[in-house]
């Protein structure tokens, strides 16, 4: 049968002209009984917008139409952004007036508006909703009337609220939050319309704002009975002939090291000295698709969260407990099937031969990352004492790490050094404190020896021509790098190679140059965000920032479904030498469907991650409005700066409060310039804050700057900017060519006016 992508290319060919279905039929040969798939086919492609049918009954692929495929990114202001299905491409911007009803998350036709100039960004009108990115909305009751009332969506890319008939409150009453399920959607004559399906509670009840956001991501809480049935079935314990055809490590020393309250235990590791100098790390996982069978409903579930999401108050696991905390977590003093990665690697960090094959376990301790810093890097005698067994491996597994990671670098593995937070909360999910996630050396040699595994898994398999699911990271976007190059400029800096043909080594040199001065906050943040998002495919393509050229996820099958996929097609290679042609071709059809999901659901976890825990931020800051801090900036716009206290909450300074001078934005070097003074504002510059409001709706802080007299230092500012002009050898105290760009700019722009004038 014909795959989709077969006529994808088909139809992307220069010589090929539009056609209708029984020329189509004709060029690909279809016989007489495959008919009717075929046109189900073409009529699904249709649907979905991968093709397009014209008003002559003839097919073609969009872009042959000046139409493109994309998700619509909505915005607060009523625009919106097209992000297109191709790689590399830009974002369509579409104004307020050519939304044409479709909303934020829409999968969209976009025809592209007049002639595209090279450097500005396309626009366009949506001409076609192709899916509803949702349904379903989240937000908080008001009845200005005991007739009807409406829904203001917490998700604020709705740019418009939810009429609710009287038959449809559901006993929602004022500040309650509530789910509600749209049947109209807004368009140019009518307003949204829903139904309440869902009471969860008043907004100020505790447990209502994390609920809120699950139901916002419509993240599923629990597991359907059929999943939960089929999970029962699965014995707690390991049947003795169920280790037959396994290789048997329970001798071998090992342990699992995680976080103090990790339950779902997916990886143990082990190490031991060769007779030839060399070291054989373990990498031993746990053998998730053993228990999980593909097409079951434990598999169809998996496969629809994509993975586990971690709240900063509870976990959505991908499995039921059952399996993510019982049969499936290596658990210490217990029998555990798994699948293991043994390397064999040399004094420079090397894998000099590997062997995976499926194996049955018994860890001997569960350590967490504080125990074995204590060990390691504190010397602690109390530990040492007690885990006097493994104290050696503890110090053999260090220095094999320190080994990987010099090796990782050296090669231009780019490591970024920003810091992760962790919220506490009380009973009622109420935050407690804010502490910084510590990066210690237990944490460093947990993930190279992840990373080594992963690396060595797709390669492997990659070279064996298996169809198989990698995770990749293309190379930066060379308009968004070449802007960054310039940037650096501004502080003495180069990059080595040009923009289009950057080498990850080239970042790497900059990053360890920056290292420990003012500027290596701003520099890191600019050069993050000039970067790609990392994601699942099913080609070998590479992951940029890891400078590795083949690299996936094997090592968490218990939570995210693209390792437990792989884990499945490993065990089916070991087991039958290879696969069938048949299977091959089955692959090749559904792992590029799968990565995408994986991916798309990944992208939602963080979301999800992200805006529990700004969340908690702004409720923990809420008892500390007038209360000063220290902090670093962390972000500059046109409307103020963002400053990060050292507990890792922000906050927008806006530039209203900034009542000392007129600031000008200057976007070449992200920084905020005084008219009269000469202040700069850059990211990286310390600066004192007093929290001046508190948004837990929006989950935003709000701060204003000190003033100097306040906290004694009457002169600082002068002192700065004094600083500033013998760094940058401006006497405005801006970076070199600042002042004269602006100069230009502003020449350019009154040649304009009066141009027109």
């Amino acid at each position: 049968m014909i795959e989709e992508q077969e006529i994808l290319t088909f139809m992307r060919k220069k010589a090929y002209k539009p056609l209708t279905f029984t020329e189509l039929v004709e060029a690909f040969a279809i016989e007489e009984e495959e008919i009717e798939a075929f046109r189900s086919l073409i009529d699904r492609m249709e649907q979905e917008g991968r093709i397009v049918q014209t008003r002559s009954k003839r097919f073609g692929v969009p872009e042959r139409f000046n139409l493109v495929r994309g998700i619509l990114q909505g915005h607060p202001k009523g625009f919106g952004f097209v992000v297109q299905d191709r790689p590399n491409a830009p974002d369509i911007y579409v104004h307020p007036n050519d939304m044409n009803g479709a909303m934020d998350g829409d999968t969209v036709l976009v025809r592209l508006q007049g002639k595209q100039v090279r450097d500005l960004r396309p626009e366009g009108e949506i001409v076609r909703i192709l899916k509803r990115g949702r349904t379903v909305v989240v937000g908080t009751f008001t009845s200005p009337s005991s007739h009807f009332g409406f829904v203001i969506p917490d998700d604020k890319r709705l740019p418009t609220d939810i009429f609710i008939p009287p038959e449809a409150r559901n006993g929602a009453k004022q500040g309650d939050k509530v789910v509600v399920e749209l049947h109209h959607i807004p368009d140019s004559r009518f307003t949204a319309e829903g139904v309440v399906t869902e009471v969860l509670g008043h907004k100020d009840d505790p447990g209502v704002d994390i609920l809120s956001i699950i139901r916002k991501y419509q993240l599923p809480e629990d597991f359907p009975e059929e999943v939960l049935a089929e999970a029962e079935q699965i014995p707690t314990e390991i049947d003795p002939e169920e280790i037959e055809g396994r290789r048997d490590l329970r001798d071998r020393t090992m342990v699992t090291i995680d976080g103090e309250d990790a339950k779902d235990l997916d990886d143990a590791v082990s190490v031991e000295r060769l007779p030839n100098g060399n070291i054989r790390l373990g990498v031993h996982i746990a053998d998730v698709s053993y228990y999980v069978k593909e097409g079951s409903a434990l598999d169809r579930e998996a496969y629809a969260r994509g993975n586990s999401v971690y709240l900063v108050d509870r976990v959505i696991p991908m499995l039921p407990p059952r399996l993510s905390n019982g049969i499936c977590s290596l658990n210490p003093q217990v029998d555990r099937l798994t699948l293991t990665c043994d390397m064999e690697i040399d004094s420079d960090g090397n894998v000099v031969s590997h062997e995976i094959y499926p194996s049955v376990i018994r860890t001997d301790e569960r350590m967490t990352y504080t125990a074995v810093k204590r060990i390691l890097e504190d010397e602690d005698p109390e530990l040492i004492e007690r885990y006097a067994p493994l104290v050696d491996d503890f110090r053999l597994m260090a220095d094999l790490a320190r080994t990987l990671r010099k090796k990782r670098l050296k090669r231009g593995a780019i490591d970024f050094n920003f810091t992760e937070a962790k919220i506490k909360v009380d009973e009622n999910g109420k935050p407690i404190e804010i502490v910084k996630r510590p990066r210690t050396i237990a944490e460093q040699l947990i993930e190279e020896f992840m990373l080594c595994a992963n690396e060595t898994v797709a390669e492997h398999f990659a070279w064996a021509d298996i169809p198989f699911l990698y995770r990749i990271h293309e190379n930066p976007d060379t308009e968004k790098l070449q802007a960054f190059y310039e940037f650096i400029t501004h502080f003495g800096y180069s990059v080595k190679g040009r923009a289009d043909k950057v080498k990850p080594r080239a970042l790497q040199e900059l990053l360890e140059k920056i290292s420990g001065k003012p500027e290596e906050t701003l520099i890191s943040t600019v050069l993050l965000r000039s970067m790609k998002q990392a994601r699942y495919a099913a080609e070998c393509t590479g992951h940029f920032g890891l400078a590795a050229t083949f690299y996936c996820h094997f090592t968490s099958p218990i939570r995210r479904y693209p390792d437990l996929v792989i884990h499945r097609i490993i065990r089916e290679v070991l087991a039958n030498g290879t696969l069938s042609p048949e299977r091959m071709n089955q692959l090749k059809g559904k792992l590029p469907d799968i990565a995408q999901q994986c991916s798309v659901r990944e992208r939602i976890a963080v979301e999800a991650e992200r805006e529990t825990d700004d969340l908690k931020k702004a409720e923990f800051m809420l008892d500390k409005i007038g209360q000063e801090f220290d902090g670093i900036i962390s972000g500059v716009t046109s409307f103020g700066i963002f400053v990060e206290l050292d507990n890792t909450v922000e906050g927008l300074v806006h530039i209203s409060y900034m009542t000392d001078d007129y600031y000008h934005y200057d976007e070449n070097a992200y920084c905020l310039i005084g008219e009269r003074t000469g202040n700069i504002f850059r990211i990286g510059d310390r600066v004192r804050v007093r929290v001046a409001g508190v948004n837990i709706d929006e989950h935003k802080v709000d701060f204003e700057l000190v003033p100097d007299w306040e906290d004694g230092g009457l002169f600082e500012r002068s002192r700065k900017r004094k600083k500033r002009r013998k760094e940058t050898g401006s006497e405005s105290g801006m970076p070199k060519g600042v002042k004269k760009k602006k100069a230009k700019k502003v020449e350019k722009k009154a040649k304009k006016k009066r141009k027109k004038a």
